[in-house]
């Protein structure tokens, strides 16, 4: 085995990788009650400009997609000004910065979004066991979100685009839409969150129309080479599960995806957290069907990293809980070091406390 893959140099696009190291995109809910993004967030990103590439957790396009408290967003002019500090930081740095849009579409509350804002799905279907956190009142049960006209899909798509335009002026080499893990691209996927029975909703043509809108447009906007996707076959997440026909489905969506250049695909297998295993003919086939660079992510540490590269599963591997207690993974990794442990219970915390205050290896 080349005990070097991992670090080689990796040309993603017109993005010069200095590894192969992605920092996976993970919520931390570091923004303010308006979903503008704080100076921490600025310092969070810049300790960990060593990856190849960082993927930002997930922002919102929209004030409808801000399901979550916290979480930034990427819609208005305040926000894109603050993000600037945050691209400035990581390429002073000499990293790489894609930001993951992140519409929540039914994983919502009311309390959690923008004054005007509703919880909006494909179809009119709340996550059967779902509760959402909200800071004004705790825990409440997400309730059924309104389903989408077809002007409010119109309108959606275009939220992504000019989110996307957004992302470009405030300095992101490029987008990450968030395909995955029960979300608003993935509730159009699945059959049990898309019971439509319009052109968006039906057989497998209908249901990741939505899907190929989004990235088609967002590409045609800012560059098919700026815009990657990330899938979670299986589900896993938010009321999402395996469905008959999936493979059929990704396998479709994937070789669709292929037909627009993108940048990448993301493929995220949540088995590590106990969820069933993502089949390995189903990673291979959506690959396969894409032939395009492949971010492979899950559970990973750097010999299965290495060992998934050299046989060709992925091209690219993303680490993410690692990159929380470890801004220095990279380093930590290629000297093969101890790593520390994350602090769960400052995961989504506001403040520096378990997000910018973990020492590197310098500072131990």
């Amino acid at each position: 085995m080349n005990d070097s893959t991992l670090f080689e140099a990796y040309k993603l696009g017109n993005n010069s990788l200095q590894n192969k190291v992605i920092m996976a995109p993970m919520t931390r809910s570091r923004a303010d009650q308006n979903h503008v993004p704080t100076q921490i967030m600025a310092d969070y990103y810049e300790q960990r400009a060593g990856a190849g590439l960082i993927i930002t957790e997930g922002t919102a396009p929209s004030p409808n997609g801000a399901g979550y408290p916290r979480i930034p967003g990427i819609y208005s002019t305040k926000q894109v000004e603050a993000w600037k500090p945050v691209t400035k930081a990581v390429h002073d740095k000499g990293g790489k910065i894609f930001i993951q849009l992140m519409h929540t579409g039914r994983v919502s509350h009311p309390l959690n979004l923008p004054h005007g804002a509703e919880v909006l799905a494909p179809s009119a279907i709340a996550p059967a066991t779902t509760e959402m956190y909200t800071d004004q009142e705790g825990s409440k049960k997400i309730p059924a979100p309104k389903e989408m006209t077809l002007e409010d899909i119109e309108k959606t798509v275009q939220e992504y685009v000019d989110a996307a335009k957004n992302a470009i002026e405030a300095g992101f080499d490029g987008v990450e839409l968030h395909g995955a893990n029960g979300y608003l691209i993935e509730q159009f996927i699945n059959p049990e969150s898309n019971r439509r029975t319009d052109e968006y909703g039906g057989a497998i043509e209908g249901r990741v129309k939505f899907a190929i809108e989004v990235a088609t447009k967002t590409a045609e906007t800012i560059g098919s080479d700026r815009v990657g996707i990330r899938l979670s076959p299986g589900g896993a997440f938010n009321d999402i599960n395996p469905f008959d026909g999936q493979e059929e489905t990704f396998f479709y969506l994937a070789d669709k995806l292929a037909d627009l250049k993108l940048a990448y695909v993301h493929l995220v297998d949540h088995s590590s957290m106990g969820t069933p295993e993502v089949p390995r003919t189903l990673k291979e086939g959506i690959r396969d069907a894409f032939g395009g660079t492949i971010i492979i992510s899950g559970g990973y540490d750097r010999d299965k990293a290495e060992s998934d590269l050299n046989d060709g599963l992925g091209h690219l591997v993303a680490f993410g809980r690692p990159f929380i207690a470890n801004p220095d993974l990279v380093k930590r990794m290629k000297e093969k070091a101890d790593l520390n442990e994350p602090n769960f219970d400052t995961f989504y915390t506001p403040g520096e406390k378990g997000y910018t205050d973990y020492p590197t290896m310098e500072n131990e």
